[in-house]
C-alpha cells in the first residue's frame, strides 16, 4: 500500500498517518522529519532546507526531490509506506508518478479558521515528537513519556499565515493533478480524530 497524505498545515495529516500505520503495519515517511534529521545532521542539504523553513516558504523542488528520493531508495520502503508532506508542488507530483506508482491519495479538507486555532495551539513532545492542542490538552507534559512539551519554531502566526498562503498557491492545485490520475479521496478534517480515523479505515479498507 503507497499512500499520499494531502492537505493544509493543521489539517491532521501527522495524527492519522500515525493510526493507519499502526493499523496496516506500514512505514511512515513525514518529509518534516526527513528535514529535521538532514538540518540536525548539518548536511549541505539539510543547511539548504533550513534556511527556506526558517522563514516560513517551501523548501525548493530540486532539494526536497533529492531528499526524498534519497528516503524512498531504502529497504523498509519495499513493503509499502505512507508519504505525508510530499509532493507539495506539480513538478514534485510527476517526478513521484515517475519514480513509483501511488495506490491513493487522501485529501484532508480543512477550513482556514480551523486551521489556524490548530497550529497556533499546537504543542510538540521534545522527546517523543508527540503532538497535542492545548484546546484539548491542558497538562505541560506529554502523556506517553513524560517529556516537556514546547511550540515549534514555525508555529507562530507570521509563519502560520504564511505557511498557509503558500500551501494554497503551491499545493492545493494537486488535488486537481490527482483527481485526474482517479486516485484522490477527499477527507473532512474540521472533525475529531476518531471520526476522520473512522472514515479512512472504511476507504483503505475496500483498496484491493
Amino acid at each position: 500500500m503507497k499512500l499520499v497524505l494531502l492537505g493544509p498545515p493543521g489539517s491532521g495529516k501527522g495524527t492519522q498517518s500515525e493510526l493507519i500505520q499502526a493499523k496496516y503495519k506500514i512505514l511512515g515517511i513525514s518529509t518534516g522529519e526527513i528535514f529535521r534529521e538532514a538540518i540536525a545532521g548539518k548536511t549541505k542539504l539539510g543547511l539548504s532546507a533550513k534556511s527556506y523553513i526558517d522563514k516560513g516558504n517551501l523548501v525548493p523542488d530540486d532539494i526536497t526531490i533529492q531528499l526524498v528520493k534519497e528516503r524512498l531508495n531504502k529497504p523498509d520502503c519495499k513493503n509499502g509506506f505512507i508519504l505525508d508532506g510530499f509532493p507539495r508542488t506539480i513538478e514534485q507530483a510527476e517526478t513521484l508518478q515517475k519514480l513509483i506508482n501511488i495506490d491513493l491519495v487522501l485529501y484532508f479538507r480543512l477550513d482556514l479558521d480551523t486551521a489556524i486555532n490548530r497550529l497556533i495551539n499546537r504543542r510538540v513532545c521534545v522527546k517523543c515528537g508527540t503532538i497535542y492542542n492545548t484546546n484539548f490538552y491542558k497538562k505541560q507534559n506529554c502523556e506517553k513519556c513524560n517529556g516537556k512539551l514546547s511550540v515549534r519554531d514555525d508555529d507562530n502566526m507570521d509563519t502560520i499565515t504564511k505557511r498557509l498562503l503558500v500551501y494554497n498557491n503551491q499545493t492545493y492545485p494537486l488535488t486537481e493533478f490527482y483527481k485526474k490520475l482517479n486516485i484522490l479521496k477527499e477527507i473532512d478534517s474540521n472533525r475529531t480524530v476518531e471520526e476522520i480515523k473512522k472514515d479512512i479505515f472504511k476507504i483503505l479498507g475496500g483498496l484491493k
